[in-house]
């Protein structure tokens, strides 16, 4: 089900159920870019149904990769997928939509800077306005040439069979730029290096080892051998842990609810929002599931506990940087956030602390923006409104569950945005109204 572009949220006294989240975005990119890359066909189940992964593929299938769909469930999509081996992909016939994923483009600059031909990947509006400088730089480095404006998109990659190993420690850690000089590495003749002064989610460490690669993690970061071949695999995405914290603030934003989330990943790396729940006053218990190749899996229930004030400084920012917004929207149920070190917020599908703080305060809220973060106080209710998602997929939802809480309607319009990565969330939503 796609999201309608406006919709109205009625308040609610509580919220109960069960769901399964769709498959994890990240790890939906990964899996489908190291199959293309592997030698044999792979089989890829629970592959995220969201507008950026779709673009992924859409990409991949220009590049002359065969990818077949074989089924689709609650769960997200099964693949079949060609792999057409380490520097196999062909010149694409035309330009490259990675549509509104700056993961596709930042992951597969990687990819196409290690391909001996000129290809060009562009975006929508949103997308374009997004800055890239943090992966040309390092790709450049390793000998592709890179044609943006102005280091936005479109980008002209112009690669090379074998790109130079490089030793590179970002500006700014990020898991894209680290994934594309990885990917890029991987096809070049030596040791490419990544350090990190602040460690990122290591989805791409853990679903190369999956594929039989080699790579050697340490506390500085993490380095690949180039020239080892992939070998094709059969993997399953576990649920969306970015897609689950909207449900797991909801439920802890009502007095009285509770929410089960089936088959959620639990990537250390990504788990932090659990630890900043616990401490905003949630119940929140963890059942460990089987683990397969790549990622740990489980259920995760949370209940409504109470709301305290808190604060979350830059060494945290990371690891909970997608989740952001939907913890903002929890301190206007009554508690109060303080953030800083997150201006990488600025530079997502929308600048998302001045579209975050102009939402809540259109809703009535109390928030107070900084250059890099935000101080929101829940003391008083919020009354609803209208707002803006601003083609912002984590904003739609995030305004979605600070509106359960308000004392009146609140309109969002370009909720549409959603199905970037959550093309179910509002219909979820009306079904855990108690």
């Amino acid at each position: 089900m796609s999201s309608p572009q406006t919709v109205t949220i009625q308040p609610a006294s509580r919220v109960r159920g069960r769901v399964r989240p769709p498959g994890d975005k990240s790890i939906s990119h990964r899996y489908a870019l190291l199959s293309a890359l592997a030698d044999g066909t792979s089989s890829i189940h629970g592959y995220s149904t969201g507008g950026d992964c779709r673009s992924t593929l859409e990409c991949l299938r220009g590049l002359g990769v065969a990818i077949e769909e074989v089924g689709r469930t609650t769960e997200g999509l099964s693949l079949r997928i060609d792999g057409r081996g380490l520097g196999g992909l062909r010149a694409p016939a035309g330009v490259l939509d990675a549509g509104n994923s700056g993961s596709t483009m930042r992951m597969l600059a990687g990819v196409l800077a290690a391909h001996p031909f000129a290809s060009t990947m562009a975006g929508d509006e949103s997308l374009t306005r997004r800055p890239m400088k943090r992966v040309i730089e390092p790709l450049e480095r390793m000998g592709a040439r890179i044609a943006s404006t102005d280091g936005r998109p479109p980008l002209t990659i112009k690669g090379l069979s074998e790109p130079t190993p490089i030793d590179f420690e970002p500006e700014v850690p990020s898991a894209q730029v680290k994934s594309a000089v990885v990917l890029a590495g991987l096809h070049g003749n030596g040791v490419t290096r990544v350090r990190e002064s602040t460690p990122t989610r290591d989805h791409t460490e853990r679903a190369l080892a999956a594929f039989g690669v080699e790579v050697v993690t340490d506390a500085q970061g993490i380095s690949v051998n180039g020239g080892q071949r992939l070998s094709a695999q059969s993997l399953s995405v576990p649920g969306d842990i970015s897609s689950a914290a909207f449900w797991m603030v909801a439920a802890a934003s009502l007095s009285g609810s509770e929410i089960v989330i089936d088959h959620v990943g639990l990537n250390p790396s990504r788990t932090g929002i659990l630890d900043i729940l616990r401490r905003m006053g949630a119940d929140v218990s963890i059942e460990r599931g089987g683990r397969g190749p790549g990622e740990p899996v489980g259920t995760i229930t949370v209940r409504h506990g109470g709301l305290a004030a808190t604060e979350i400084a830059p060494p945290e920012v990371p690891g909970v940087i997608d989740e952001l917004p939907v913890l903002g929207a929890l301190a206007t149920h009554g508690g109060e956030l303080h953030v800083t070190g997150a201006g990488e917020l600025r530079v997502k599908e929308s600048d998302r602390i001045s579209a975050l703080a102009d939402g809540f305060r259109r809703m009535g809220g109390d928030i107070e923006e900084f250059s890099d973060g935000f101080h929101i106080s829940g003391r008083e209710r919020l009354k609803g409104g209208e707002v803006d998602a601003r083609h912002d997929h984590r904003l739609a939802m995030a305004f979605a569950i600070a509106a359960l809480g308000a004392s009146g309607p609140t309109v969002i319009h370009d909720a549409g945005a959603a199905a970037v990565s959550y093309p179910e969330f509002f219909s979820v939503l009306e079904s855990l109204r108690a």
